[in-house]
């Protein structure tokens, strides 16, 4: 009995599949992010301190007490928790900051450590220059005021301000401007938010922007920094 080979067309529909179900849509290497190694600008009136965690009396605990940086600058302080896997380290020379892990094949530590070193460079920047949005109101009748004092909501602390929206409610919208931020506006249709902290001034940004999310229709509502809709056409019916 003779054997008649495969012709060479015919051998791939013959072959085993990989048992293996992970397949990538993409032909290019994986790469890791190189956001964490990244040196960080530290500007000359900005001063950085690594405090070692309070001491707890009498609290014997196997993990360790994360450490925290504190960030002073010409527009006030702020500080940020370190992992206890992230070491931190500058240049006075050069006025440069870095951060690193101790394993960087573990998948936990190389996520905070992008994360980590994010959140420092976003509060340098914030103690040095600050962080701005700015919120556009678009629609009839929309405006906003920064007013002293509010009937519906009642002041967190002493001073603090309230943003005032007319953005088509029967009555006015009251929000309180958080500790350490400074609103104003420019126009009857501008917010202008500022802080320190990029997290708190866009978190209230976000806060502003829910009672008039844009619409896709007429493209009313409130927009922050450079957000654009796409418009739809109008249901027909």
């Amino acid at each position: 009995m003779t054997v008649t080979p495969l012709h060479d067309f015919l051998i791939p529909a013959f072959q085993t599949l990989p048992t293996s179900t992970n397949r990538s849509f993409s032909h290019s290497a994986p790469r890791a992010s190189r956001v964490g190694a990244a040196t960080i600008a530290v500007p000359p009136d900005v001063n950085l301190r690594l405090l070692d965690p309070p001491k707890r009396k009498g609290i014997i605990t196997r993990v360790e007490p994360p450490k925290i940086i504190e960030i002073e600058g010409p527009l006030g302080k702020a500080s940020i928790q370190l992992p206890p896997f992230v070491s931190y380290a500058i240049d006075e020379a050069t006025r440069k900051a870095s951060l690193s892990v101790l394993d960087r094949k573990a998948r936990d530590q190389r996520e905070m450590w992008g994360t980590t070193r994010s959140y420092l460079a976003n509060h340098i920047l914030g103690v040095s220059e600050g962080h701005t949005a700015i919120l556009r109101m678009v629609g009839v009748g929309y405006r906003a005021t920064i007013e002293p004092t509010a009937i519906t909501v009642k002041p967190e602390y002493p001073g603090q301000q309230f943003v005032s929206l007319k953005v088509g409610y029967s009555h006015p919208i009251e929000l309180g401007v958080p500790m350490g931020m400074k609103a104003s506006t420019p126009l009857p249709t501008r917010i202008l938010l500022e802080g320190i902290n990029k997290e708190v001034v866009y978190s209230f940004a976000a806060s502003i922007r829910r009672w008039r999310v844009p619409e896709p229709y007429k493209g009313k509502g409130i927009f922050v920094n450079e957000e654009t809709i796409k418009l739809k056409a109008k249901k027909i019916k």
